[in-house]
């Protein structure tokens, strides 16, 4: 097995992905942040895998939006 060192996502699931930034930002702070049915209209957290795993763009903003809030979080601690 290859070693990721410089993938932040890697072994990260999406649902955990999810479960964080629903923690976060809650359903209306996701959707503020990124324009999708799935976080607006009865939002839950299989309905947006669901989702998610079908559309790539979509995918990609999450991913970016959890790495983001990680990082900021993480500038503060050193």
């Amino acid at each position: 097995m290859v070693e990721q060192k410089n993938n932040p996502l890697h072994g990260v699931t999406l649902e955990t992905i999810m479960v964080y930034l629903v923690d976060y930002y809650g359903w209306e702070g996701l959707y503020n942040k990124i324009r999708v049915n799935c976080f607006s209209n009865n939002p839950s957290i299989k309905s947006s895998l669901t989702f998610l795993r079908k559309t790539p763009w979509a995918r990609k903003k999450i991913e970016d939006l959890y790495l983001f809030t990680i990082n900021k979080g993480n500038r503060f601690s050193n």
